[in-house]
């Protein structure tokens, strides 16, 4: 099994080198101090999230939450390329979080927030930051759970004229549509740039929108013969683009 990552600020990473002593406290050490009980020897990653990241093995272990890395290598991760973004309209109940949560483990690298208009859930008030604090949170412990150096950046939440404006620069865009006319697994994409994908809300992408996106230069694909919740939908299709890319080679 691949060593356990750890988060630890990109200043921490910034001068680190092959046997430096890196210090891994907080919430972060503790962790790995007292729930996955890392001891002197097993192997250890620290990342920053952005790409940058230390490899090394447990030097000692102090207290609760202190634990000390002898670094042995240091990786920088230059981003993948496409880049894929997913268009997320926001789901009802937990199931957002199940959404950022499994693409994240797939390979997804930017997630947006949408108010589609047939969204059951919405953003209001205090409400927004919370449910984008908890996206985010749940981004970062998917990517640590799947072992990625780099984690997917979550978008503060955009409005349906924010998301064509995304679409619009956009090298390959698509709205994830059951009628769409085109087949997303044999439509044609780029070597490079960036793979925007609309998902709808459980009430599906309104005419109105499916218009504005289609001027903006994303016309409607389907995936296949089954209608996918809003949930699962930007996974199945994060998946074929990874595989279709030759990111997943």
């Amino acid at each position: 099994m691949t060593a356990p990552v750890f988060v630890v600020p990109t200043d921490v990473l910034a001068a680190a080198t092959p046997g430096a002593h890196l210090l891994l406290d907080g919430p972060e050490g503790r962790h790995a101090v007292s729930v996955r009980r890392l001891g002197p020897g097993e192997e250890i990653v620290l990342s920053d999230g952005d790409g940058r990241a230390a490899f090394g093995h447990v030097h000692a272990v102090e207290g609760k939450d202190h634990l000390y890395v002898e670094v042995e290598g240091i990786r920088s991760d230059p981003g993948p390329s496409p880049r894929i973004t997913v268009v997320q309209a926001l789901p009802k109940g937990d199931r957002g979080e199940l959404a950022v949560e499994t693409m994240t483990e797939t390979g997804v690298d930017r997630i947006v927030p949408w108010a589609a208009s047939r969204c059951i859930t919405q953003w209001r008030g205090e409400r927004g930051p919370k449910a984008l604090a908890k996206w985010r949170a749940t981004a970062r412990e998917a990517g640590k759970q799947s072992r990625r150096l780099r984690f997917p950046d979550v978008e503060e939440l955009m409005s349906t004229r924010q998301v064509a404006q995304l679409l619009a620069s956009a090298s390959f865009a698509a709205v994830l549509h059951e009628e769409g006319s085109h087949a997303l697994a044999t439509a044609e994409l780029p070597a490079g740039g960036e793979i925007v994908l609309v998902v709808g809300p459980e009430g599906g992408v309104s005419p109105e929108e499916i218009e504005e996106f289609r001027a903006a230069g994303a016309a409607p694909y389907r995936l296949g013969a089954s209608v996918l919740r809003t949930s699962t939908a930007g996974v199945a299709a994060t998946a074929l683009l990874l595989a279709r890319t030759g990111r997943w080679n």
